[in-house]
């Protein structure tokens, strides 16, 4: 089995992503985009898998069945997956990617708000409790939604995966002890409760033995 390794492969023989080797367990074509798995929680996994270090990445392994079979859920889980990845990086990223991780954070909560038939403005305890720990970032960010929010299909395929990619690589650029921990953690977090929100449909077909085919084109 090939080692966890930043970026897109080709085949196995130049190594394997987090999403590539979810691919591969779940039994289809070799790619960092599979079926598998629920879009935005396989944004938050390939950016995780990019932007920890090598030892960290191979403490990813064990969590690649995880992800099998967790599809679905609609615009609701976006909203969470981007919010929880936002919440967590609030407070230890630098005061510009705290902006637009406030920025974020509102964004989630209106789409949440739409869904619930509450006001747009509505923010859930949790979101308030952070945003006021950065007042600064949280007026930039009202007076830049000020200008309007887009559609929730534009939520779902723009503005989700920006959250979520601006969130993980802001944690890995912060000035704390242990970013790579972080990340690992907010990964297992996400898949946690994604497998909550979204129960896999089959069981996980995880190969006893062999190695993922390799392809004979030449390199």
């Amino acid at each position: 089995m090939p080692l966890l390794s930043p970026g897109r492969h080709r085949h196995a023989r130049k190594g394997a992503c987090f999403m590539e080797m979810a691919s591969f367990l779940a039994g289809e074509k070799w790619s960092d985009h599979p079926r598998c798995t629920h879009p935005l929680l396989a944004v938050m996994a390939r950016a995780v898998n990019d932007h920890v270090g090598d030892d960290v990445r191979q403490e990813l392994t064990p969590l690649i069945p995880q992800v099998i079979g967790v599809v679905g859920g609609g615009p609701r889980v976006d909203a969470q997956i981007a919010r929880q990845a936002a919440l967590t990086a609030l407070p230890l990223v630098s005061a510009s990617r705290q902006r637009v991780a406030a920025v974020g954070i509102l964004c989630c909560e209106a789409v949440l708000a739409d869904l619930d038939d509450l006001p747009r403005d509505h923010v859930s305890p949790e979101s308030a409790k952070a945003l006021a720990e950065v007042p600064d970032a949280e007026r930039w960010a009202r007076d830049f939604l000020r200008m309007g929010r887009g559609p929730t299909k534009s939520f779902t395929k723009r503005s989700a995966p920006t959250i979520v990619h601006n969130a993980v690589v802001g944690i890995s650029n912060a000035c704390v002890p242990d970013s790579d921990a972080l990340l690992l953690d907010l990964l297992r977090r996400t898949i946690a409760d994604c497998r909550v929100w979204m129960p896999p449909a089959e069981p996980v077909r995880t190969p006893v033995t062999g190695s993922p085919r390799v392809s004979a084109q030449p390199d």
